[in-house]
């Protein structure tokens, strides 16, 4: 697998996406999958929210706001609050203030929708029959790991799940739990490459996955709803279940 990142101008509040693109990159490979980092996203469709007490307090009720379930802060020493938002377990619903222009970036609204738009643009401008496209934002650590790690929240023109259950290992072990997320490991990969901080990388192409089936069609309802895990069937159940959510306003 290789990853390439791509320098692109300064994207500000309110810039078309796919001008963004095509002004950063020149040309495209068949079998491509364009990474992209949902804070230019956030940009593109005014998802900024200015601050007025710039407080912890007022970042809260923002997060409460924007998620669909949430943990009381006070349980945090860093008091963050773990949410569980579009389907995923996430830190403060995504409201990042890193290079959000001394505002509240919030997530975008609809990451599916907008990796299919794109996905459909850069077959028309690039003239290419097989691509993919994958949004990613910082999830900012793994239970009992330091560091940030980049995390899908969409995807599109590609399968994404390679079930191993049943499938017996090199010594006729079968399996019970691998499920292969190449959305993950092209995100994990590419947020690696592309960075944190001032870098302004933030698109990345990523090529040469093996095994990676193309498909000329976006997610299917059902596909995606494979990403889905309930809290009673994921593997991390007890403390996922152990703890007291409250409903958020989303």
């Amino acid at each position: 697998m290789n990853v390439s990142v791509v320098k692109t101008p300064l994207v500000v509040n309110g810039d078309s996406l796919t001008s963004v693109i095509s002004k950063s990159i020149d040309s495209l490979t068949e079998k491509s999958v364009l990474v992209i980092a949902s804070k230019i996203v956030s940009f593109c469709e005014g998802r900024l929210v200015p601050k007025i007490a710039n407080s912890k307090e007022e970042r809260q009720e923002i997060v409460k706001r924007e998620t669909d379930y949430y943990v009381e802060p006070h349980f945090s020493q860093y008091r963050i609050m773990l949410t569980r938002h579009m389907g995923k377990l996430m830190i403060d619903a995504g409201v990042d203030v890193s290079n959000a222009d001394n505002k509240y970036a919030l997530l975008p609204k609809d990451p599916q929708k907008t990796v299919n738009d794109v996905w459909e643009f850069l077959k028309e401008h690039y003239k290419v029959a097989s691509v993919g496209v994958i949004m990613v934002d910082s999830f900012p650590s793994l239970p009992l790991v330091w560091g940030t790690v980049g995390m899908p929240l969409s995807y599109c023109g590609f399968v994404n799940l390679s079930d191993y259950k049943g499938k017996k290992d090199l010594y006729g072990w079968e399996m019970h739990f691998p499920i292969i997320n190449k959305a993950q490991g092209m995100a994990a990969a590419a947020g690696l490459e592309m960075g944190e901080g001032d870098e302004q990388t933030p698109l990345a192409i990523v090529t040469g996955v093996k095994k990676l089936e193309f498909v000329d069609r976006v997610p299917t309802e059902k596909e995606i709803k494979a990403e889905r895990v309930k809290l009673k069937d994921d593997l991390f159940a007890p403390f996922l279940t152990a703890v007291e959510w409250k409903k958020g306003r989303r």
